[in-house]
């Protein structure tokens, strides 16, 4: 199970990755994550879509919450 710690490393990866990208195109961005950090097309897609739906306020709360809750994978099985 991940646990808080890693999430500030994750953060410094994902950073790393999109410098060079143009935020405004999520073609880019789901591009870098399938080339660069290996996630498939449909789960780079999904990804965006809750980062941009959501923000970091709401994602860090749930994640936060399936950290206590310990869930890793999830009901979508990405």
């Amino acid at each position: 199970m991940n646990t808080a710690e890693n999430v500030a490393g994750l953060v410094d990866d994902y950073r790393s990755l999109f410098e060079d990208v143009n935020d405004d195109s999520s073609e880019s961005i789901e591009g870098v994550l399938t080339r660069e950090a290996e996630w498939k097309p449909e789960a780079a897609a999904h990804l965006l879509e809750l980062a941009r739906a959501y923000g970091s306020f709401m994602l860090r709360n749930a994640l936060a919450i399936s950290l206590a809750l310990d869930i890793e994978d999830g009901e979508l099985g990405f």
